[in-house]
């Protein structure tokens, strides 16, 4: 039976880290949790809200800044760092796919390196011995595709990603890589879970600005979709609270370490709709494909499925999302 100790999310305002917090204080875990100062009194008091927050502790605290991180990690078990999030634009505003190397190197890869470089070298210095990271999918994609992809065999090429200007993604390959070197020269067990594609609930208001919790509001209320015609395309997905119980398995089973693939499935856009619109029937169905549908992104998921974690799937998922925002749930 795992001794249920104290942890640190780092990021716990963030769509990730909040739903981890929660998880974590459902289990009865003591939770170090770090928010950065921008509407920082606001953001506490939804977390605030959550069962058994008098376990919780927040701290005002920056990843660029190791001093304000230093209270939240010490004498903890486990660090879990969430606050690398996607970054689309330059410092000016200029959409990452317009920068050239040396703004987008310094402008959205940086700040993600450097800031899980600043946490992991305060994690050593604070003896810690267990760090998960939130990633992403993104750094998994291999030239040539293969068929089949797993996440220990399979890499994304962050120089070509720099290349076709995909700093975003390229960003998080840099950040898995320099970690695990850093983690495998201290002796620290890492776990990364790779996610994408984020449903279930938020627990701030600002999570409904993120996809696809946005689009949906938009199609709920107004009937419009996302796209007037359906993209030839597959996207990923996962409830937010499976994934939160990903997080915590990965470290409660102290043989598990390594990447791991956050996700249910892939689903072309196609199949997604058709799904929205059972629980929709008066919506905007966006023009369907003539040609031939491309086939979803497959995974190997025997990693993933090693954590012993229940995922829901796509249809509950779904309707668990549209229940949650047609509740009005802020208000």
């Amino acid at each position: 039976m795992f001794s249920k100790k104290s942890i640190c999310v780092i990021g716990a305002s963030g769509l990730v880290g909040s739903n981890i917090v929660k998880e974590a204080l459902n289990k009865e875990y003591l939770v170090n949790g770090t928010i950065r100062e921008k509407n920082f009194s606001k953001k506490e008091n939804y977390l605030q809200k959550l069962y058994n927050s008098q376990n919780l502790n927040i701290y005002n605290s920056n990843m660029s800044d190791k001093e304000t991180l230093k209270s939240a990690i010490e004498g903890t078990d486990a660090v879990f760092i969430c606050c690398l999030v996607p970054t689309y634009k330059g410092i000016d505003g200029t959409p990452a796919k317009e920068l050239n190397y040396e703004r987008g190197y310094k402008e959205i890869i940086s700040p993600t390196l450097n800031g899980c470089l600043n946490i992991l070298e305060l994690v050593k210095e604070s003896d810690v011995k267990n760090v998960i990271i939130c990633s992403s999918t993104s750094s998994t994609n291999p030239i040539p595709p293969v068929k089949v992809k797993n996440e220990v065999d399979h890499w994304s090429d962050e120089k070509l990603q720099c290349a076709e200007k995909k700093y975003t993604s390229a960003a998080k390959t840099f950040m898995e890589k320099a970690a695990i070197k850093f983690c495998n020269e201290n002796s620290i067990r890492l776990s990364i879970i790779l996610p994408t594609g984020l449903y279930g609930e938020g627990l701030l208001p600002d999570h409904l600005k993120h996809s696809p919790f946005s689009w949906l509001k938009v199609l709920i209320e107004t009937g419009n979709p996302k796209h007037t015609k359906i993209p030839n395309d597959s996207i990923s997905m996962i409830h937010l609270s499976d994934l939160a119980k990903l997080f915590l398995s990965v470290y409660e089973n102290s043989d598990k370490c390594g990447r791991f693939y956050g996700v249910y499935k892939s689903l072309h856009w196609q199949e997604i709709y058709l799904e929205c619109q059972k629980l929709l029937p008066n919506m905007v169905m966006p023009e369907l494909l003539s040609e031939n549908l491309i086939e979803p992104t497959k995974f190997n998921f025997s990693r993933r499925d090693s954590l012993g974690v229940k995922i829901r799937d796509f249809p509950t998922l779904l309707k668990q999302t549209v229940d949650w925002i047609k509740s009005d749930p802020f208000q």
